[in-house]
């Protein structure tokens, strides 16, 4: 082996050595980008599901409010004509009246669960929001990371873990948003 040969590969071992943090943090920072995909991905979906739910809601209401207005229409009939039978209307309007207030009481609580859950909706698209910032971040601190690799300049690794610090603050702070 002649001493070019020894020296080159004295300079590869170095290299190794000196570069096997880089290479370590550039396998974490792979790991935290796709951990915070899949939270992203969860976010994502959840909001879609509470928006389908608040989506029923509202039309459970939409119909018990239709229903309410009908009846109402009904009762207001009622008292207006002449009808032969009288205790028979007096009694349908009884059950009318009994009916519109029921439906009143459901209106209210119907109107509290949907909005209920567009507040969610809410949150979990801000949720949502704030994993993808913090995928990104991660992704260019690992790309910027990895440049290390090809200058051999620490200064590019000190950049991709500032980055990467951005992401996982982002992406934490999903975790302390208020409802």
């Amino acid at each position: 082996m002649s001493t070019n040969e020894a020296d080159e590969l004295r300079e590869h071992a170095e290299y190794g050595q000196t570069m096997r943090p880089v290479a370590f943090t550039m396998s974490v920072l792979a790991v935290l980008v796709a951990v915070t995909t899949v939270l992203g991905h969860r976010a994502h979906t959840q909001a879609v599901l509470d928006q389908n739910k608040a989506t029923d809601k509202w039309n459970e209401y939409q119909a018990h409010k239709i229903r309410s207005n009908d009846t109402a229409l009904a009762a207001d009939l009622l008292s207006a004509v002449t009808i032969a039978d009288q205790p028979a209307a007096q009694k349908l309007q009884k059950e009318y009246a009994s009916h519109q207030a029921k439906w009143n009481d459901d209106l209210d609580t119907l109107k509290g669960e949907a909005d209920a859950l567009e507040a969610s909706v809410s949150k979990a698209e801000a949720r949502a929001i704030r994993f993808d910032l913090g995928e990104a971040l991660l992704e260019i601190g690992l790309v910027i990371t990895s440049v290390t690799l090809l200058t051999r300049s620490r200064l590019y690794w000190y950049f991709g873990i500032g980055f990467a610090a951005l992401g996982i603050l982002s992406a934490a702070s999903s975790y302390f948003l208020h409802p």
